[in-house]
């Protein structure tokens, strides 16, 4: 693990309304480099708007967002995706039909060289192929063939090829949201072995999550979201499940936790 205490993505005081309802109330949130931080809230917390606007998928009426000490300006997710941000939904976004390898560049195709590619688009199957499995292999992630279509995979298989898609891609932050929700014991445990795996790569990670065995298996930091803005930050190693559910749903107060429960 290369968790440090530098600060690959932030946000400051975002705001969202949708009418008359407030979604993100002045939200703050930071993602050091090469951690897992997952992001945990009630219902109606502004836990989606919140992603939604790092991933793009919604502008803010207000607040500044920054990658690697940088403003930036997300007006889609391909903004994002173009800065390095990539995520996970969680309908996949698979194409069921489609073979591994199609779904791993799936928009993103490489086409043949010359003549070929330019003027006629046709793609460079052999090449796409072969960068798909060392993806696949450099996750550990047990295909039989690359070949096969999606739609003949496991639910967690199908969750390894989305994650390795957006992976193959990221160049600083991977936002994965719900990934274990449809998936039974064995799997969601290698989808959890599979994020590790992401962070050791060097990227960090956004894990959006109802799960809290999982969040606290997993996660190097807990971000609490709470009616639009993050109440807390706390370290699953130093807080109990129960304080931090409290925390999550106001039944305590994050001042009245532990100072080494802050994270």
């Amino acid at each position: 693990m290369t968790t440090t205490t530098e600060i690959i993505f932030q946000a400051r005081g975002l705001v969202k309304r949708y009418g008359q309802v407030t979604a993100l109330d002045g939200a703050d949130f930071e993602l050091r480099a090469g951690e897992i931080l997952a992001v945990i809230g009630d219902n109606g917390a502004g836990k989606s708007s919140l992603i939604k606007a790092l991933s793009g998928a919604v502008i803010p009426d207000a607040g500044q967002l920054l990658l690697a000490g940088k403003a930036v300006h997300f007006s889609s997710p391909i903004d994002a995706r173009a800065h390095g941000i990539e995520t996970v939904y969680q309908d996949l976004a698979v194409a069921p039909a489609m073979t591994i390898a199609e779904n791993l560049f799936l928009g993103r195709e490489i086409l043949k060289p010359g003549l070929l590619g330019k003027l006629f688009r046709l793609t460079d199957k052999k090449k796409m192929l072969s960068e798909a499995i060392r993806h696949m292999q450099d996750l550990k992630i047990g295909i039989r063939s690359m070949s096969q279509a999606v739609e003949t995979l496991s639910g967690g298989q199908r969750q390894g090829v989305a994650v390795a898609r957006s992976t193959a891609f990221a160049k600083h932050v991977v936002i994965l949201d719900e990934p274990t929700a449809a998936l039974g014991v064995k799997e969601g445990n290698m989808v959890l072995e599979l994020i590790r795996r992401v962070r050791d790569r060097g990227l960090s990670v956004i894990l959006i999550s109802h799960n809290m065995p999982h969040v606290f298996e997993i996660a190097d930091r807990i971000h609490i979201q709470r009616l639009g803005k993050r109440v807390a930050v706390v370290n699953p190693k130093t807080i109990s499940m129960s304080d931090t559910v409290a925390v999550m749903t106001g039944a305590k107060n994050p001042q009245d936790l532990p100072e080494n429960a802050h994270a």
